[in-house]
């Protein structure tokens, strides 16, 4: 008997056992797309502790049942979750770059993205925060993807001669955590007016990658 359209593949990976529940039609996807946007705001609002999959559910405008054609458990969605969200925000702040840009240019422009990214999901602090707990593995990932990217950046920015050579992990690592809080203060806490600006707040913040905080005399 065929399965429902929309519903997701159930094939088990023979060396594994784990049941493939990746969508296979758009209709699948859409209601996917659903899942994990109600699951954000649940998880957003509550907690993962205090969310419930009956409450996701709802919030999707789907059956319960449904919830467990592409998911097995709370945990696993938290886990999807995880990972959507993370690739959202790569997302965003590849669709802000173009090639033209130099090296400072792309953090600024990168960071802007993040900002606005963040302040129309201020929910993804809670939740990755959460991640640390609920699910370590995704955690990391999340941010060790992130650091690799500037530092890939970083690096091809010493290599046209914009930036000096010898930019790694380290700085990677320290650019990823100063604009982490700079979103957490203005995307998330931020009310309106000037710390409601991510260009302005993304300009501060690049001009001291370039010019750093000592005087010049």
């Amino acid at each position: 008997m065929d399965r429902p359209a929309g519903t997701a593949r159930k094939a088990a990976d023979p060396r594994s056992g784990a049941v493939d529940k990746t969508p296979r039609t758009e209709r699948g996807r859409r209601t996917l797309r659903k899942l994990l946007d109600a699951s954000a705001q649940e998880f957003g609002e509550k907690g993962f502790h205090e969310a419930s999959v009956s409450s996701i559910t709802r919030r999707a405008g789907v059956a319960l049942g449904t919830f467990y054609t592409y998911f097995d458990s709370k945990d696993a969605l938290f886990r999807a979750l995880v990972r959507d969200m993370s690739g959202n925000v790569m997302k965003s702040a590849r669709s802000a770059l173009s090639d033209d840009m130099s090296a400072l240019e792309i953090e600024e422009a990168a960071l802007a993205a993040f900002l606005r990214f963040a302040g129309e999901h201020k929910e993804i602090y809670r939740i990755i925060d959460e991640a640390e707990f609920v699910d370590p593995a995704s955690y990391r990932a999340h941010y060790e993807t992130i650091a690799a990217r500037i530092e890939s950046r970083l690096k091809a920015g010493a290599e046209a001669g914009e930036l000096r050579k010898g930019l790694g992990e380290a700085e990677a690592w320290a650019i990823m955590g100063m604009n982490v809080f700079v979103g957490l203060r203005y995307a998330v806490w931020g009310e309106g007016g000037a710390n409601g600006d991510s260009d302005a707040i993304a300009a501060r913040v690049n001009a001291l990658l370039a010019k750093g905080v000592l005087s010049k005399r």
